[in-house]
């Protein structure tokens, strides 16, 4: 009975030190068979659950698909695993061989990244382009190298002056310029086309109504945000008045959304926004059909117009967009849940609200990241390229 009873804990034992793992880049792993003896399933999977609600799933996502992409690359390029730490030569190289210029490498193959290197990485599936990288792919693997060496306990040389130096000098040198992840802002009048979509009596239209309307109306929520969101996070609010100068103006419904922990924000942060008006009553509408009164707030429907369980993803609330474009005669390929974003803030600039305003509904940290949203198309349009005329 005593050989039974060890050798189920030496099993479980084990499954716990393959669950750490999949931690690897948060726990030392030098310690991980000790960590498997002290610690219980519970306690691994609160582990697990933290590190994914800690960083949100999409940054999580990042990290594990950068810290792939490293390690193949080094046994690619040095014939040798990823050292920890790593060395500043290493990232030097890693600079040089996605950061390059076309044009110089039609005259001198050995510049850039070897042939060799990208044959492996191409046959890996991990590399798809044939060009240099995009400089903001660079910049975010080079930060998820450092972010993992932190979360290691060691010290990192990505922050070396002459690394940043030779990042800022490659960027600038690029001949790639920076890809919007929607090409087009989701503009009112944008807008105004994808909820018109949504007029029948279907559960998926009445759902995707009230997405369309909070995402943007919220301040321009990004996706992840949106799928997310739970019963919970609403709170009720007295009406507020159609006009604030006339005391006799009707008033609007009005509600407010806890945000909880966002891209730039944590859990603690003081992070609300609210709707008013039409978002609310979509939004009411669809927990009222849908009689959802706790758990995720956007979740699948079937082909049978059956509500699952199930929260959507964020890249559901991609193809939602998408679907809605084609449906109101838009190319899908403009746009993407991004420009729902983008779009808020850019009306917002159209309808002559201040961009501080617009940012505490937002809730943009730099004035700079949030102007940068203003698309080159809307630009146009502005008197400030006008002065000229």
């Amino acid at each position: 009975m005593d050989d039974i009873v060890k050798r189920r804990s030496l099993d479980a034992e084990s499954q716990r030190a393959l669950e750490l793992d999949t931690l690897s880049a948060i726990l030392p792993m030098d310690r991980r068979d000790r960590l498997a003896q002290l610690l219980t399933d519970d306690d691994v999977a609160t582990l697990k659950h933290l590190a994914k609600e800690g960083m949100g799933e999409n940054s999580l996502r990042a990290l594990t698909s950068d810290l792939a992409y490293l390690e193949a690359w080094a046994l690619a390029a040095t014939g040798e695993p990823l050292a920890w730490p790593t060395t500043e030569a290493l990232a030097l190289k890693f600079v040089a061989h996605h950061l390059w210029d076309p044009e110089k490498r039609a005259g001198d193959p050995r510049h850039g990244m070897p042939a060799n290197v990208a044959a492996e990485l191409h046959a890996e599936g991990l590399l798809r382009s044939e060009g240099p990288h995009a400089p903001n792919t660079v910049k975010r693997r080079l930060a998820s190298w450092g972010t993992l060496h932190r979360w290691k306990g060691i010290e990192s040389p990505l922050t070396a002056p002459s690394l940043r130096s030779a990042v800022r000098l490659a960027v600038r040198a690029s001949p790639r310029p920076r890809r919007r992840k929607s090409k087009r802002a989701v503009t009112r009048d944008v807008l105004d086309r994808l909820t018109a979509t949504c007029t029948t009596d279907r559960l998926a239209d009445t759902r995707d109504l009230a997405i369309l309307l909070l995402a943007f109306a919220s301040g321009g929520r990004r996706r992840s945000e949106v799928a997310r969101l739970r019963v919970d996070q609403l709170s009720d609010k007295p009406g507020v008045p159609l006009d604030p100068l006339d005391p006799n103006s009707p008033t609007l419904p009005c509600i407010s959304i806890q945000l909880g922990r966002t891209k730039t924000g944590d859990a603690d942060d003081e992070g609300r926004v609210f709707l008013v008006g039409p978002p609310v009553e979509a939004l009411r509408e669809w927990l009222d059909r849908a009689d959802i009164r706790k758990g995720a707030i956007f979740r699948a429907i079937d082909r049978w117009e059956a509500l699952e369980e199930r929260a959507l993803t964020p890249q559901s609330i991609n193809l939602i967009v998408k679907r809605r474009c084609t449906m109101a005669e838009l190319d899908p390929k403009e746009f993407a849940a991004h420009g729902l974003r983008a779009g808020y803030l850019t009306e917002a600039a159209r309808q002559g609200i201040g961009l501080p305003e617009a940012m505490q509904q937002s809730q943009h940290r730099s004035v700079q990241q949030a102007a940068s949203y203003y698309n080159e198309a809307e630009r146009a349009q502005g008197r400030a390229a006008r002065l000229g005329i």
